[in-house]
């Protein structure tokens, strides 16, 4: 009989997402997950099945935590275009204020994996599908409620806005929130 597991497998996966974000699939050694999660190689292997499978777990909690906060942020009161607009502020801000400026790791992972792996680019158009449905919906909902005009195309406009963010995300690697918030306040005027 094995001994009991002394971890958290959520708190295992979110500690592994924040290595794999900062540095990426390859780049994150088994060593480092080892180090940054508390656990050993043995129990991570035995626990998860391999690093990929880790990295799995943790780009699905990624996107998770991605779709939800789209979610929240959109659903607030206000115009879709002031709703839009704070979504993709708070997706900046939130970039510019951490001490390593590493984006968006559904971003970084397309970059690195993304075209080369079947399985990852699947996940990959899952995340963004999720998200472009958040963002079609709100547009709707703007085209119902009259702050957006009736003739937008609300999927285009979300794959035009998607692709925006992914933009944002590799800038603000790079570049200040002020050039940033230009960027958005143009990308606000297709609505």
């Amino acid at each position: 009989m094995g001994r009991p597991r002394n971890f958290e497998a959520d708190t295992v996966v979110e500690r592994a997402m924040d290595e794999f974000w900062a540095h990426g699939y390859a780049n994150t050694s088994p060593a480092r997950l080892a180090e940054a999660t508390g656990v050993g190689k043995g129990s991570l292997y035995n626990t998860f099945g391999s690093k990929r499978r880790l990295f799995d777990q943790a780009l699905a909690r990624y996107g998770r935590m991605g779709v939800e906060l789209a979610e929240e942020l959109l659903s607030r009161p206000g115009t879709t275009r002031e709703r839009i607009g704070a979504y993709l502020r708070d997706t900046v801000d939130s970039d510019v204020a951490q001490p390593i400026r590493r984006g968006c790791m559904a971003v970084n992972t397309a970059a690195e994996l993304g075209g080369h792996d079947l399985e990852i680019t699947r996940a990959l158009r899952a995340i963004e599908e999720r998200i472009i449905a958040v963002l079609a919906a709100r547009i709707d909902q703007g085209c119902r409620d009259g702050d957006v005009s009736s003739d937008v195309d609300a999927r285009a406009t979300a794959e035009f806005l998607m692709n925006t963010t992914a933009g944002l995300r590799i800038m603000a690697k790079t570049h200040d929130a002020r050039t940033l918030y230009r960027i958005i306040d143009l990308a606000l005027t297709t609505l």
